[in-house]
């Protein structure tokens, strides 16, 4: 996979692409991530990327002409032999879920905007594919959730976890009926009064399927039952 991030803080991302299983990905040639310092494609002295809002109002807007240059030039760094599937990271976006998580990462490449100050200028989005939230809250700026987006997608690459079993076995995820995962235990089987519960042990695995296919009902019924709405939803 190709990724390219345009950000105004490139510097934000360098322990995050040198560590764990991104920086692993990286190293073994499946990720392959260019950043584009928005501000080199700032205008006059101070390289500005940001203007007032027409028609009055607090705070600054990113330029659509400084945001767009930026773009072009990271898919040009990239070297990508298909297109870019360019995502613009917004609180207005579609909600990131597991489901979008797998479709990005069938892509070949992917470019991530991320914003600041009051946001984008409006004519950003005709040079999108699609805007993308972390959910219904306003942070900063789009780092973190460029971040989060990439990792979400990078471990379901094939190669990158150690066992593929985990990423399918797992909330959300396919296998799962897009549910929350079972509870998970391991050694001691005993802490301060709280035991593993005696099917675990027991070695029967019919009797553990069973279990945890119960605890997956439950655990989602108490915790997200939007998400078994929307399974019988599914069925239906």
């Amino acid at each position: 996979m190709h990724a390219a991030i345009v950000t105004l803080f490139p510097e934000l991302f360098a322990s995050f692409l040198s560590t764990s299983l991104v920086g692993r990905a990286i190293s073994c040639g499946l990720l392959h991530v260019h950043l584009e310092e928005l501000r080199r494609h700032g205008l006059g002295k101070h390289l500005s990327v940001d203007d007032t809002p027409y028609g009055g109002g607090s705070g600054m807007v990113m330029r659509v002409d400084c945001v767009v240059q930026a773009m072009e030039a990271a898919a040009a760094a990239l070297h990508a032999t298909v297109p870019l599937h360019r995502i613009l990271l917004t609180p207005q976006g579609t909600p990131f879920a597991q489901t979008v998580a797998e479709r990005f990462a069938r892509c070949e490449a992917l470019l991530l905007v991320c914003g600041r100050y009051e946001g984008f200028d409006e004519r950003v989005r005709h040079f999108v594919d699609e805007e993308v939230s972390l959910g219904d809250f306003v942070m900063t700026g789009g780092e973190v959730a460029a971040m989060a987006v990439l990792e979400a997608c990078v471990r379901l690459l094939p190669g990158v976890l150690g066992n593929e079993a985990s990423a399918r076995e797992e909330s959300f995820s396919d296998a799962q009926g897009r549910l929350l995962e079972y509870p998970q235990f391991t050694r001691p089987h005993e802490f301060r009064g709280l035991a593993v519960p005696e099917v675990l042990r027991s070695g029967d695995h019919a009797r553990i399927r069973a279990w945890r296919h119960e605890r997956t009902l439950e655990r989602t019924r108490e915790r997200r039952a939007d998400l078994l709405r929307r399974s019988d939803e599914a069925k239906s």
